[in-house]
């Protein structure tokens, strides 16, 4: 938790057992924390650099923590004063960044990332550097960045970017498929689908863009690309496959208000998206953990209670009482 001041794991421990004993010398302290003399001896200096610990007066040989209200605040302090020196050097390049980016070279206007890790962070910047948007087509299983490896996506959604994403038809049936996308959509991301999207991609705030490379090579790569014809290219590959996709709206994340106490319930709503995605009922009920004979028989409620004889009328008749979203 002290790795933001420059603390690893050790010194970190040897700290809070400072803290909590008052007082120790090497020797204990060493014998508490499972580690040779000269290792705690190693931290204790660290934790001298950074005003946390020092040599008590009468006894050289043991060592004090320094108090944490006082000693952590003042680091702290000093951290926020090098992250806002940071920013503002940061601020001053992309400034200048822009300014001599008027009219890039053609060769300028897109990188090529290779190897796993490179392409797994610049997926990580583009979404900690967008302000208002993220636009984002999935496919299947990720071949780079983990499932459930968000802390980016959380990052930026704290932050006020809103998210549009278009899955893959295949991404409901990932093992953790449903649980990610109930998620996302309780986060108010919107998120559609279709049979399949054309590539991976992820543009942000409409200015930058990445897309994987197909190749048979053993190294994944991919396509960072900046403002330019071919960024307009792919946004309107995105905004093309956004208005066919069909939004897709899980439990209570959806217009459940517009619907009045007659109307169809979470589980009714949750059913009618994923048949609506187009799975089956055997696959609906696989998902929901429900039977088959319940998945048909809320169905047919559904086609009674929208006064419909067949399913494809039940679509159509969902759209226009508002309880899913075109």
């Amino acid at each position: 938790m002290l790795g933001a001041i420059g603390l690893d794991g050790t010194d970190e421990a040897a700290y809070r057992m400072l803290v909590s004993a008052g007082a120790a010398d090497v020797p204990d302290l060493a014998r508490a924390l499972a580690v040779p003399d000269h290792e705690t001896e190693r931290a204790l200096r660290v934790l001298e650099r950074q005003g946390l610990a020092a040599r008590s007066p009468g006894r050289p040989e043991r060592w004090v923590a320094a108090p944490p209200g006082i000693a952590l605040g003042a680091l702290l302090i000093q951290r926020r004063h090098e992250l806002e020196k940071a920013e503002l050097a940061a601020a001053r390049l992309a400034e200048e960044f822009r300014a001599r980016a008027v009219e890039p070279a053609a060769h300028d206007l897109v990188e090529v990332v290779t190897g796993a890790d490179a392409v797994a962070r610049r997926f990580l910047q583009i979404q900690l550097g967008a302000a208002t948007e993220v636009c984002a087509l999935v496919t299947g299983a990720p071949a780079v960045v983990p499932a459930g490896d968000n802390d980016a996506e959380l990052n930026a959604v704290g932050r006020g970017v809103s998210y549009r994403v278009v899955i893959e038809r295949e991404v409901l049936s990932l093992p953790e498929g449903l649980t990610d996308l109930s998620a996302a959509i309780g986060r108010d991301e919107q998120v559609r689908v279709v049979d399949r999207v054309p590539t991976k991609l992820v543009i942000a705030d409409g200015a930058l863009a990445l897309v994987p490379l197909t190749s048979r090579a053993a190294e994944p790569a991919a396509l960072v690309v900046h403002a330019s014809g071919l960024l307009e290219s792919l946004s309107g590959l995105f905004a093309a496959v956004w208005r066919q996709a069909l939004p897709l709206r899980l439990g209570e994340s959806g217009r459940v208000d517009a619907v009045g106490p007659d109307g169809p319930d979470a589980t009714d709503l949750e059913i009618l998206s994923l048949l609506l995605a187009g799975l089956t009922d055997a696959s609906v009920a696989k998902q929901l953990d429900l039977g088959m004979r319940t998945v048909q028989r809320r169905v047919k409620r559904l086609m009674e209670l929208a006064g419909v004889a067949t399913r494809l009328q039940l679509g159509w008749h969902a759209y226009e009482r508002g309880w899913v979203a075109r």
